[in-house]
């Protein structure tokens, strides 16, 4: 019985490595027919024209408010010296008064600027959406035209070679 178990599993190791083996020279051959490509989305969100016209938008769009957060800044700034300047001849009524305005003002200061980053931020988040959406199809479309069967990004490193950002960015300036 064990004679016959071990000379069933030897033909089972002598298949499995028959077939292995053939699999493995199947395996490079297919290899050789695929395309990849890789794209660098930072080049796509920095260097299209799209992401310039996003920028000089954005930036259009919240020049009031951060001017706002700035002048805030300035009074808080302005109070906090006067207060430390005048700290010394101050009565301690009018010191505690002064010195809580100074910390609502920072409050408010704080208030403010933090609801202006987070507002920037969603609204950089969208306009990046725009531009995602848009150079995904043109990557699909190049990929189909192209023949390429996967396209990669954020890769540790890449052979300029497969590197199609350029082509995309094209693509995506002509689109605008």
């Amino acid at each position: 019985m064990l004679k016959t178990a071990s000379a069933t599993l030897g033909k089972f190791v002598a298949a499995s490595a028959l077939g292995c083996f053939a699999l493995g020279a199947y395996a490079p051959a297919q290899a050789q027919s695929s395309r990849i490509a890789w794209l660098s989305p930072e080049r796509i969100y920095n260097e299209s024209k799209l992401a310039t016209l996003a920028t000089k938008k954005l930036q259009e769009e919240f020049a009031k408010r951060e001017q706002t957060v700035k002048d805030l800044a300035q009074r808080l700034k302005d109070a906090s010296d006067k207060l430390e300047k005048d700290l010394p001849t101050l009565a301690e009524g009018e010191r505690t008064k002064r010195q809580r305005e100074v910390v609502e003002l920072d409050k408010e200061f704080q208030r403010r600027q933090r609801e202006f980053r987070e507002d920037v931020n969603q609204r950089s988040n969208e306009e990046r959406a725009l531009i995602a959406e848009k150079a995904t199809r043109i990557i699909k479309r190049l990929a189909e035209t192209e023949g390429y069967d996967i396209v990669l990004q954020d890769a540790v490193w890449a052979n300029p070679r497969i590197d199609i950002t350029k082509k995309v960015l094209e693509e995506l300036d002509k689109d605008k």
